[in-house]
């Protein structure tokens, strides 16, 4: 899949991005922004493939991941999600459809409130609105997600993550695709120093009590098996938001894009357009 990729100075930080096409003349603007810890190669092919075939799509790593450069902390949702709105205009972008999932759903809501102008249609994929309203996750997948990073090589750090993304019966049977994932992973992980930095971000940060004003139409989606951000918590953004859907995916896990990518991008097309 053809794409152009770029750097831009936004605040002061080099902005890796990725412009998607496939030759069809572009269509609205959909900007993606990814989740904690995550880049652009995490999307998965053959998602955006699908998302690309009707819009034109751009996708980028957040401050501290991936290619983008990687400032001091501590980050905030809010800094983040000022990123995005630069990045927009150095695109030359008014304003876009935005898709953000996880953390990058946290950006997105941020995004969407402050300047919700800039947004036409929301997604939210697996997410929350954090603070105490939250549902949070077992203690065990609290501590995968907390392992200590000190003497772990990156494939280690990679493989030992694979079960907050999926449930365990799709990574026992798909071990072709899990090694795929692994690969995708340790093409730029992000450094330990900016892992802490991303989850401050995330743990300091809740919007519920401003949701009630969220202007853009807005899909929410989540896997019925996700252990990461439990399902509860996109039922909490559905009720909260006035002009919102909820679809739950059967069967799909954190990474729910990556397991049904056509069901999820499917529902995306549907919603937007």
């Amino acid at each position: 899949m053809r794409y152009k990729e770029d750097l831009a100075d936004i605040n002061g930080v080099d902005i890796y991005y990725r412009e998607y096409d496939q030759g069809n003349g572009g269509g609205d603007p959909l900007l993606l922004i990814m989740g904690l810890s995550a880049n652009a190669d995490w999307w998965g092919e053959s998602f955006v493939r699908e998302l690309s075939s009707r819009f034109k799509v751009v996708a980028f790593d957040n401050r501290g991941a991936g290619r983008s450069g990687k400032p001091e902390g501590p980050y905030s949702i809010p800094q983040m999600a000022a990123d995005a709105v630069g990045l927009m205009d150095h695109l030359g972008w008014q304003s876009a459809h935005v898709l953000g999932a996880s953390m990058g759903g946290m950006i997105a809501q941020e995004l969407a409130l402050d300047w919700p102008e800039r947004v036409r249609r929301l997604v939210l994929l697996c997410t929350n609105c954090g603070g105490r309203e939250q549902v949070l996750a077992s203690p065990e997948i609290y501590a995968l997600l907390n392992i200590p990073r000190k003497g772990l090589s990156q494939e280690d750090i990679a493989w030992a993550s694979l079960p907050l993304l999926f449930p365990q019966s799709y990574i026992d049977e798909n071990p072709a695709a899990m090694r795929d994932i692994v690969k995708a992973f340790l093409v730029a992980p992000i450094e330990p120093r900016c892992f802490v930095w991303q989850m401050a971000a995330v743990t300091s940060w809740s919007d519920y009590r401003r949701l009630k004003d969220m202007r853009p139409p807005t899909l929410i989606m989540t896997g019925s098996e996700d252990v990461l951000i439990p399902p509860e918590n996109s039922r909490i953004l559905a009720d909260a938001i006035p002009d919102s859907r909820l679809v739950v995916i059967p069967g799909a896990g954190h990474a729910l894009q990556v397991m049904f990518p056509r069901e999820v991008a499917g529902e995306v097309l549907k919603f937007i357009t």
